[in-house]
């Protein structure tokens, strides 16, 4: 199978409610596709969200380092040549993280093809069926209980929290969701470095004191503030989970040995793509440390190359994959199946996507 053809094209697909954190607030997922074509007429897809407050990249950028720099490297050399397409991948052009996965991903894709499996075989096999929690983006108290009560009443057992925008009135938010979801639904709090350190361990302190018990807290902290991070980690009992902070295999191992945060989160537009996911859970693996795997506001393509990963590592323990469950439609033909809080990997070889109307003639 050698690479004959790499395509961009662009989606947008709206969102059923606004998308809001402490960092943005986003209307649609309006992202970048890839399709990479073989000589033997198979089709590999991949997707980047333009993700400019977290990782840098715009639709133009992706396009631009996909169509200039990736595609004139990769055309012509054979897919079953996985790490030599990923050095040349990773090595033609620095940072570009989120165009990067789209490729990489897409590669993956046609890998497992090559090898008649689905992609999470190829990638460990560790479970067929995974859970995601849902975004309860941040909002007026009454609504974000409403919008919590609604993700129980879709079967959703963990609801991930939006705040890091007010202060003091997030414990308010926190404490209120509890109190009408009750004691048996799993509370993740992200921030999305919202809060200064010292001001993060007040409000999670105060969360505590009140009996409030939440699964983690996510970047509490400015993502290049380890020394905030390491500072809240070793003031609460909450864990913590490092976002932001760690974009790739050097971070992770900075974090982790500094004891900065207690778990890390893996999220395929900052490390470039599974490739250098796959060492990050390595790392993790060694040190013993869980991992959760997250995206950004993303639609089926990408979270379902996240959720094979998810599928294929234990040592990825919990998922933020809930990009298709906010997507008013889903406008793709095959892959994982997205049933509320459950995600069933496909068995078909690959990612399973078999169609993306993106790319229709």
């Amino acid at each position: 199978m050698k690479i004959v053809k790499i395509e961009t094209a662009e989606v947008n697909i709206p969102l059923v409610t606004p998308f809001k954190t402490a960092l943005r607030t986003v209307d649609s997922v309006n992202d970048i596709v890839v399709r990479i074509t073989t000589d033997d007429g198979q089709a590999g897809f991949g997707e980047a969200p333009p993700t400019a407050v977290i990782t840098g990249d715009t639709k133009g950028s992706v396009r631009c380092a996909i169509e200039e720099f990736i595609a004139p490297n990769l055309i012509g050399m054979e897919i079953e040549n996985l790490d030599g397409i990923m050095k040349k991948l990773h090595g033609c052009i620095l940072k570009n993280t989120s165009a990067k996965a789209a490729v990489d991903m897409a590669v993956y894709d046609l890998f497992a093809k090559s090898c008649n499996k689905p992609l999470y075989k190829i990638l460990g096999g560790r479970r067929a069926e995974i859970e995601t929690d849902l975004t309860i983006s941040v909002n007026d108290i009454e609504e974000m209980v409403s919008d919590s009560l609604k993700a129980v009443a879709q079967g959703f057992h963990i609801l991930k929290i939006k705040v890091g925008k007010e202060g003091s009135k997030d414990v308010e938010r926190i404490k209120a969701i509890r109190q009408a979801v009750g004691p048996d639904i799993k509370l993740r709090i992200d921030a999305n470095q919202g809060w200064p350190a010292k001001e993060a361990v007040r409000i999670i302190r105060s969360m505590e004191d009140m009996g409030i018990e939440m699964d983690l807290v996510e970047q509490p902290v400015n993502a290049h503030d380890f020394e905030g991070m390491k500072f809240v980690t070793s003031q609460v009992h909450t864990p913590v989970l490092a976002d932001e902070s760690v974009f790739s295999p050097e971070d992770a191992i900075r974090i982790i040995r500094e004891r900065a945060a207690d778990f890390i989160n893996i999220k395929l537009m900052k490390t470039g793509g599974i490739y250098e996911a796959l060492k990050i859970c390595s790392i993790a693996e060694s040190f013993g440390v869980e991992c959760m795997i997250g995206c950004m506001l993303e639609s089926k393509i990408a979270v379902s190359a996240a959720a094979h990963l998810a599928a294929g590592k234990g040592i990825i323990t919990r998922a933020d994959l809930d990009g298709p469950s906010l997507c008013r439609e889903d406008p793709y033909i095959g892959g994982p199946v997205f049933d509320g809080p459950k995600i069933l990997m496909n068995e078909e070889p690959g990612m399973g996507i078999s169609g993306v109307p993106a790319f229709y003639d």
